[in-house]
């Protein structure tokens, strides 16, 4: 595998550059294991500047934001429903990284995090994964 790439994003996004910072986030859901990816339902991942007033109402400081229904709480009535959704908030983590590396490593943690929230996934699992 190339890091390369990667590297390289992490320094563009780093400086700011929206598509480097969007490709990492891209890069952790490509690499999310194949018993993740099977569970995945009506889920729409995206990366916004920073969050809408009504997101902040969710805390400040805040790296993403998961919302929607997780999997483990829908039941017969669940359909035709707008897709859950997971917001990767830039600013923020341009915000306290040091280092293209740094950066990299939150980005993945957030993802990760709010991907857990979908699934279902609680905090002492999240930890069992890696994922914390």
């Amino acid at each position: 595998m190339d890091t390369a790439p990667a590297a390289n994003d992490g320094e563009l996004a780093l400086r700011g550059d929206l598509a480097a910072f969007e490709r990492i986030v891209d890069d952790v859901l490509a690499e999310l294991p194949e018993w993740v990816v099977e569970r995945i339902d009506n889920l729409h991942v995206v990366v916004q500047d920073r969050p809408t007033p009504t997101q902040a109402e969710h805390g400040h400081r805040l790296l993403g934001l998961y919302e929607g229904v997780m999997l483990k709480d829908r039941g017969m009535s669940y359909y035709a429903t707008s897709p859950d959704r997971i917001s990767i908030f830039r600013e923020e983590h341009l915000r306290f990284a040091r280092s293209p590396a740094q950066l990299a490593i939150q980005i993945r943690k957030t993802v990760l995090h709010e991907m857990a929230h979908h699934l279902g996934i609680g905090d002492e699992r999240l930890h069992e994964l890696g994922w914390g």
